[in-house]
Formats: structure tokens, sequence, C-alpha cells
């Protein structure tokens, strides 16, 4: 199986670590004739995780997208959800036609307020079968540093799923495989939300009482949107039975995927949006935080985009609609998370 990617940022970069470790070679399309001569020439990135240093014989390099497209079997998508839509606008309707397609977005779209893959088979018929999701806990700093992790992949195909997982297990990567398509995007989109308000209650001055139970009603909110969307298997603790071979309970995903993805966001010194939430907490204005960072934090766009789709779905989500009015309405932190105080149980 060829792989291309397309994305260069720390993520797309991360993931590419993981295949060229295990001697996979891919088809990278990254943002710029400079990356790539750079690349050639030095061996790593130089934006991002530029302590990585690859083997280019297992590189070809594109600016490209239809180019690795064209070169590749199964295609990673790993650009920030707010840039999908225009760095595929030029492609023709048959571009994935025949191909697997792995999204690594970790948000939805802004243009449309759709999860990727829905948004693919509106513009370019990807039935869900060939569409599979790499979801974390995972932080692309620590695979850089080959500290063991964790990743998710989704799909329908189990089979396949599996074969996709296997070009990503490392001896410091191990993977997780479920059918979840659906639920284990939402929740990636979620918990950048929910980590942004850890980060404002940080910012804030609260403790980390307050942000214990933060950020353990941040997942029953985020079970009760799953819940409302049509997600099963949502509870921690929950075991369908027993492997056959091995006699170890059956994997609850849910304590991965969900619920440990949302903690390592909430928590990690490397979390983005903890980091851009700890800056609206202490007064930086939204564009000031973005300007200091210069790095995409999902859960700003993520925050307006569940917003507008829970107006279909009707969750109660007290914690996601505070953080998306102070965000977009200019609503106070402090008066915000007064409000949030009250609704913590």
């Amino acid at each position: 199986m060829k792989l291309g990617i397309i994305g260069s940022g720390s993520w797309a970069t991360a993931l590419a670590k993981i295949c060229t470790d295990n001697k996979q070679s891919i088809n990278w399309c990254v943002r710029s004739e400079a990356t790539v001569k750079h690349l050639q020439q030095r061996h790593h990135n130089p934006g991002y995780l530029s302590s990585v240093y690859f083997n280019t014989d297992l590189l070809t390099l594109h600016t490209d997208i239809a180019q690795t497209i064209a070169a590749s079997d199964c295609i990673l998508i790993a650009v920030p959800s707010a840039y999908v839509t225009a760095s595929l606008k030029d492609l023709p309707a048959n571009a994935f036609e025949g191909k697997k397609l792995i999204s690594a977005v970790k948000g939805i779209l802004p243009d449309n307020n759709l999860l990727l893959n829905d948004h693919l088979k509106n513009e370019f018929n990807l039935p869900l079968s060939d569409y599979f999701t790499v979801m974390g806990p995972c932080h692309a700093e620590e695979v850089a540093s080959e500290k063991l992790s964790y990743l998710t992949f989704s799909g329908i195909d189990v089979a396949m799923t599996e074969n996709i997982a296997a070009c990503f297990t490392t001896e410091y990567l191990n993977t997780i495989v479920n059918p979840d398509v659906y639920g284990v995007q939402y929740a990636a989109v979620l918990k950048n939300i929910y980590a942004l308000g850890a980060g404002i209650a940080h910012g804030l001055e609260y403790g980390d009482n307050f942000l214990s139970v933060l950020i353990a009603n941040c997942a029953d909110e985020m079970a009760g949107f799953l819940k409302k969307v049509g997600i099963q298997h949502i509870e921690v603790g929950v075991h369908d039975g027993e492997d056959p071979v091995t006699h170890r309970k059956t994997p609850n995903y849910a304590a991965s995927v969900y619920l440990g993805d949302l903690l390592v966001t909430c928590y990690s010194l490397y979390s983005r949006n903890r980091t851009f939430g700890n800056m609206i907490g202490k007064g930086y204005s939204v564009r000031a935080t973005q300007l200091e960072m210069n790095m995409v934090a999902e859960g700003y766009n993520a925050s307006k985009c569940i917003y507008m789709v829970n107006k279909q779905i009707g969750a109660e989500m007290p914690i996601a609609e505070t953080v998306y009015r102070i965000l977009w309405e200019n609503v106070k932190p402090s008066k915000g998370f007064n409000l949030v105080e009250k609704t913590l149980v």
C-alpha cells in the first residue's frame, strides 16, 4: 500500500516519522518548494518538529496535492480543518476514486459545519467504507521524542482499518482499532473546545480542585452530546466479553480516545488549545492570542461549529457554549466562568 500524506505541520510530520520509522515509503505533499528543498538537503522539516530527521530515500516530496493523490493508494489528510476545503477545492470530482482516505483532521470544517467524511461524500462521492480516521490520545511532540504513545484508528471496514493501523505500529506507538468513525471525530472536536475551557480556567487562576471538577463535567457533557447524535459504546468500564485467544477483556476505546484524549488535551503543556485558552483567561484578545501563538488551535473554530451544530442536536452543553460565547461574542472570561461554576455537579 502506497501512502500519501497531505500536510506539513507538526501532526503531519509526526505521522510521517512513524511511517518512515516502519520503513514505509510515502508520498508527502508539503507547503512549499522551500520545505521540499530543506527536507531533501537537511533531512528535517524546517518549520515543525525540526528534531525529527528522515531517511529521504523513503520520501517522494510534492507541493501539488493532485500529484500526491495520483501516486498513492491511501491518502492521509493532516491539514487544519479551517484549510481543508481550500486545499481540496481544485481537485476533480473523481480525485479519490478507488482510494482509501485517512483523516487526521481534529475539527469540523468551518465552511459548512461538516465532518470531513460528510464533506468528501458531498464533493467527491467518497463512500464511508473508504474513509478512516486516526485520532489520539497523542501529542506530536511526544512522538518526536519517541515517548510511548497510542493512536486510535477507526473505520467501518475493520480488516482494512487493522491493515492501516499496522503501518503505524512501532516500538513507541501502540494502536487501537474500532468502527466508531463518527464518535471519535466528534470527541476529537469536543475535547479541543474543553481544553480551551481548561486553559481559560487556568488563566483565571482557578486551582486544580476546580479544574478536576470542570474536566469531569466536560466528559459528562461530551457523553451527552455523543448520545444525542446516536453514538454508542461511550461508557468507560463497559466491556463486551473477552478475547477468545488471550482471555483478556475486550478494549473499551471510550477510555482512551474519548476520556484519554480529553485529559491529555486539557492538562498537557503541549496542548495548543489549552495554551490558547490560558492566554484568553489572562486577558489577551482572540486576535492577539492568534498572533502570539502563530499556530492553529482547532478548538477556536470548533467552538462556533459545535454551537451551530447543536442548534439542531439540542444537547445540554453549558461549558462548550460558554467557551463559544467568550471567544465569539466577547463575553468576559470571568463572567462566563462565574456562570459555569453554577452548572458544575
